[in-house]
């Protein structure tokens, strides 16, 4: 690398190389890549807060909709059930979330955000606005309209594609 090289500054992104072999998928190889940068970016503005990545969907959730059935819980995040109650774990020691036996049927637990998470969720939705503006940043508003608008078509197709092969029902996910 020469030294004039070294201090212009890049245009293009580090990795413009496509792998052989993802040839014939160069949108889904990209929307990988921005998937992963964008999850390293989430689990860094979370971490500030205390949160581990998915911790703060299980906790939007249960702002949104007061105490629910864990099984409830599980189905909405679209999470393997181990997963699911591994986070709840560290959420309620952390005192975010408390667990309690249902009252209409003893074998199931209700899960409920504490009162003392409300700063928690002015904290995760300050971050998810930073996130938003960091990621967005290069965006004029009709790019950000449009790139809303076909990722929404995107996330239609792929959702009716899952329903349709039995893979899973996309109104359970965050």
């Amino acid at each position: 690398m020469t030294a004039q090289a070294a201090r212009e500054p890049r245009t293009e992104p580090a990795c413009t190389a496509v792998p052989g072999a993802v040839l014939d998928g160069p949108v889904s190889h990209a929307i990988s890549r921005v998937a992963r940068l964008h999850r390293i970016a989430a689990g860094r503005a979370l971490r500030d807060l205390g949160l581990h990545p998915g911790q703060e969907f299980l906790m939007m959730h249960l702002w949104d909709s007061g105490a629910v059935r864990q099984s409830e819980l599980i189905k909405a995040v679209g999470l393997d059930p181990s997963t699911v109650t591994k986070m709840l774990q560290r959420l309620e020691q952390a005192g975010h979330v408390r667990r309690r036996p249902d009252p209409a049927d003893r074998r199931a637990s209700l899960v409920e955000a504490t009162d003392a998470s409300c700063g928690l969720l002015v904290e995760v939705r300050r971050a998810w606005g930073e996130l938003e503006r960091q990621t967005l940043n290069g965006l004029d508003a009709s790019e950000r309209a449009e790139l809303t608008r076909l990722l929404g078509k995107v996330e239609t197709t792929l959702c009716t594609e899952l329903t349709r092969s039995g893979g899973g029902n996309c109104d359970t996910t965050c």
